[in-house]
């Protein structure tokens, strides 16, 4: 099972000061909007969303579809397919919006600390 590119989701209570910390921490910005409250950044291979009044809590993401850098890949488990997958091993899903038989569709699981997880593909 291949779950994609991943990252962590944080949500902060100020993304200016935000993105200022951890750009000392040498992480770039590389998407998003400040204007509208989100950020991508990216130091490595390691990826950074901040989200500021968007959701509560962090949250661990996975983006079937996409390698490190949000390319999209030849080979990829889809999305659907993960979910049946975990539906089968007794996973309880939270959320889920599956459009049609491809493309971008999402769910999202806890793990049993509380941890939320989004499965998220775009392609």
């Amino acid at each position: 099972m291949k779950l994609g590119a991943f990252s962590v989701s944080l949500s902060v209570k100020n993304i200016k000061s935000s993105k200022v910390f951890y750009q000392k921490l040498g992480f770039e910005v590389i998407g998003g909007k400040e204007e509208e409250n989100w950020l991508i950044l990216r130091n490595d291979d390691h990826t950074l969303g901040l989200f500021q009044e968007m959701f509560k809590g962090n949250i661990l993401t996975f983006n079937p579809g996409w390698d490190k850098e949000c390319k999209r890949l030849e080979s990829f488990d889809d999305v659907r397919d993960l979910l049946k997958d975990f539906e089968l091993k007794g996973i309880k899903i939270l959320d889920k919006s599956i459009n049609g038989e491809s493309g971008p569709s999402s769910f999202s699981i806890k793990d049993p600390d509380g941890n939320m997880i989004l499965i998220d593909q775009h392609v």
